[in-house]
């Protein structure tokens, strides 16, 4: 509309117009806010990211996998654990979701030489879509690096005999499928001598199926989120005391330390084993990503042993050749 109008409702010619009588105070009226309009929220500017001390972490974890493993074992490592995080962070950059660099944990005393890394995120961003992009990125990514590592070292490796009561690292499935087919099937009381390459490639592909148990904030608790909203809960309650319940099992009845499993269990329950709602759960996944995510899932049973170390047991002893008894003829 052209012009203004004044508190009387009379319209003015123009700006410039000369008024016959005083001016006189008049009220300033503002204009209620449309209540049909939808309220307009400005965005937190974003904090400003880390990088001291993602860069100090990132170096204390390559000394750490070098001083256990050397500098086969910890360029490979480290490869897969980068590809791993870089898959979470580069989703997170693409969907705008704040994420902090990836937090590398060294731990020089151990056999792996390392406990992984997190990336923290904020919370309440990421929608269903998001979320579940950037929750698989990782695994797959990792697995990219992990696999071909794990091939190649199982290749320069060769099977022996372990032992009785040696310390042996547990196969995951894969491997053992791996090591039937480039070599052959282990029998009782033999292992694939773990090398430097091959180590990694292990502890790669067995800390991806760690990762992807779908409970809390691991990276299969948000696939299985992402897929089942709300009815993941019932999923992530069950798998949570089925794994308490083996924990305490094995520490009455079968005699092995769990102390590892103790540990991790804790933190799951301190960080919450109910994943929280996203920014938006009405998004869909569509078919693809439903398919991606329930594959994505089922390495667990692959990729995943409950049993990562253990003592090995003597080899089963040969049966002794039957003897034929002589026929009697009566």
């Amino acid at each position: 509309m052209d012009g203004n109008r004044d508190w009387n409702g009379r319209e003015e010619a123009s700006r410039g117009e000369a008024f016959s009588r005083p001016p006189v105070s008049e009220p300033i009226l503002i204009d209620a806010p449309d209540p049909h309009d939808a309220p307009v929220f400005t965005a937190p500017p974003p904090r400003k990211r880390r990088t001291k001390l993602p860069l100090v972490l990132f170096v204390l974890t390559c000394l750490s996998t070098y001083f256990v493993g050397g500098l086969t074992y910890s360029v490979a490592v480290m490869s897969i654990l980068m590809a791993h995080e870089m898959g979470h962070f580069l989703q997170s950059v693409r969907y705008g979701v704040p994420a902090s660099l990836p937090f590398f944990i060294p731990m020089p005393f151990s056999p792996l030489g390392t406990m992984g890394a997190v990336i923290v995120q904020r919370a309440g961003v990421a929608d269903r879509k998001s979320l579940f992009d950037i929750a698989i990125s990782g695994p797959l990514a990792g697995l990219v690096i992990a696999i071909p590592v794990t091939w190649w070292g199982i290749s320069h490796s060769r099977i022996e005999a372990v032992p009785a009561g040696a310390a042996v690292f547990g196969n995951p499935l894969l491997v053992e499928w791996m090591v039937a087919y480039i070599h052959r099937p282990l029998q009782p009381g033999e292992d694939i001598i773990l090398t430097p390459m091959l180590m990694a490639g292990w502890v790669g592909i067995f800390i991806t199926g760690l990762n992807l148990i779908p409970v809390g904030q691991l990276d299969g608790g948000h696939i299985l989120y992402a897929l089942l909203l709300r009815k993941a809960h019932v999923f992530t309650r069950f798998i949570f005391l089925a794994a308490v319940s083996a924990v305490i099992y094995g520490s009455l009845f079968v005699s092995e330390q769990h102390s590892g499993w103790t540990v991790m269990l804790f933190l799951l329950w301190l960080m919450g084993t109910q994943h929280p709602p996203t920014a938006n759960d009405r998004i869909p996944l569509g078919a693809f990503r439903t398919v991606l995510g329930w594959l994505t899932l089922l390495f667990i049973f692959i990729g995943f042993t409950p049993r990562p170390m253990y003592e090995s047991s003597p080899p089963p002893k040969p049966k002794p050749p039957a003897v034929e008894r002589p026929i009697e003829v009566v």
